[in-house]
C-alpha cells in the first residue's frame, strides 16, 4: 500500500465498526477487546488525518470522510479475499466457491432454472446461495462476502462502487388464498384491507417505499393487523392457512397464482414496478465459472 501506516488490521476493524455501528459489537465479532478496536480506529484516523467515526447517542456513525473511505476499504478487503480464495482453491485443486445473494422473488423462480443450466456445464464449481433483504445482501457484496447479488436495483446512494445489469421488471401484488372473501365482496379491496392480517415487506426492503406510496395514494395511512416479513416460506404457509393478504413481489407467488392456490386482488400495482437484475462490484473480475453462471441467470430470466 502507498500509505505504510495503514495495515490490514486497520481496514478490518474499520469495516466491522461500520458494519455493526458499534465498537463493542465489532470487538466481539473480531474477538478482541473494545480498547484494542478503539486504538486501531484512532491509528487509522491519524494515518489518514481525518475523523472517520462520530458519536451518535449510544452508538456511532460514519463521518462523511468515513463514508467515502468505507467504499475503498470494502473494495480492498473484497479484492484481497477474492485473491486468497482463488490461490487456496487453485492449490487444493478445487474450483472456487461462487457466492450468490438473491432476493426471495429471484430464489423461487430464477435461480432454480439458472443453477440447473449451470450444472450442465460441469465446471465443478461449488455454489452458495444466500437469501435476504436487498440492503443486507449489498452490504455483504461490498465487503466481499458475496460475489454477486440478483435483486432489485437499489437507490443511487447505495450503488456507489457497484454496477447493475437489468434483467427484467417486476411489480408487487396483493395475494390471497383461493376462495378469499375480498374478491367476491363487491367492495373496493382497499376498503377491506384493515379487516385482515396484512403481510408487508420490511421497512428496509427495496419495495416497501413503493408499497407505502400506493397505500397512501388510496387513502390508507396505516394497517392495524400488520406483519413484516421477508420469509417467503412463512408468507406462503400463513396465507394459504388464513385470510391474510400478502403484499409481495409478483415473482414470489407467480407459481401459486398459476396453479390456483392463490389469487391476486384486483388492484392496479403498476406504479410499484421496478428493475430486477445483477449487481456486482465495479472492481470484480469474474472467473470463467462465474461468467457461465451469470449467463445462465440471464437465460433463466429471459425465459421467465
Amino acid at each position: 500500500m502507498s500509505e505504510p501506516n495503514v495495515k490490514f488490521r486497520h481496514l478490518q476493524a474499520f469495516i466491522e465498526v461500520a458494519r455493526h455501528k458499534s465498537v463493542v459489537k465489532a470487538a466481539g465479532f473480531l474477538n478482541v477487546s473494545q480498547p484494542a478496536v478503539t486504538k486501531t480506529i484512532r491509528e487509522l484516523e491519524e494515518a489518514l488525518g481525518v475523523a472517520l467515526v462520530e458519536r451518535e447517542g449510544r452508538g456511532i456513525r460514519l463521518s462523511r470522510y468515513g463514508e467515502v473511505f468505507l467504499k475503498h476499504a470494502g473494495a480492498a478487503i473484497a479484492a484481497l479475499r477474492q485473491g486468497v480464495d482463488s490461490v487456496s482453491h487453485e492449490r487444493a485443486g478445487e474450483a472456487p466457491l461462487i457466492r450468490i445473494g438473491a432476493l426471495p422473488t429471484v430464489s423461487s423462480h430464477i435461480m432454480p432454472r439458472a443453477v440447473d443450466l449451470f450444472l450442465k456445464e460441469k465446471t465443478g464449481s461449488r455454489i452458495k446461495i444466500v437469501t435476504g433483504e436487498n440492503s443486507v445482501l449489498l452490504e455483504q457484496l461490498r465487503f466481499g462476502d458475496l460475489d454477486l447479488v440478483v435483486g432489485r436495483l437499489a437507490g443511487a446512494d447505495r450503488m456507489a462502487g457497484f454496477i447493475f445489469e437489468h434483467l427484467y421488471s417486476e411489480q408487487v401484488v396483493f395475494a390471497v388464498r383461493a376462495g378469499h372473501p375480498i374478491p367476491t365482496s363487491g367492495h373496493s379491496p382497499f376498503s377491506e384491507l384493515g379487516d385482515y392480517p396484512i403481510l408487508m415487506p420490511t421497512t428496509s426492503s427495496i419495495i416497501r417505499p413503493f408499497v407505502d406510496r400506493l397505500l397512501i395514494a388510496n387513502g390508507i395511512s396505516s394497517l392495524p393487523n400488520q406483519i413484516e416479513t421477508v420469509s417467503d416460506s412463512f408468507g406462503r404457509a400463513f396465507v394459504l392457512s388464513s385470510d391474510a393478504v400478502w403484499i409481495i413481489s409478483s415473482g414470489v407467488v407467480s407459481r401459486d397464482i398459476g396453479t390456483g392456490l392463490m389469487q391476486a386482488l384486483p388492484i392496479d400495482t403498476s406504479d410499484t414496478q421496478g428493475p430486477v437484475g445483477l449487481t456486482m462490484r465495479t472492481d470484480a473480475i469474474p472467473s470463467i465459472a462465474m461468467s457461465l453462471l451469470i449467463q445462465t441467470i440471464r437465460e433463466a430470466a429471459g425465459s421467465r
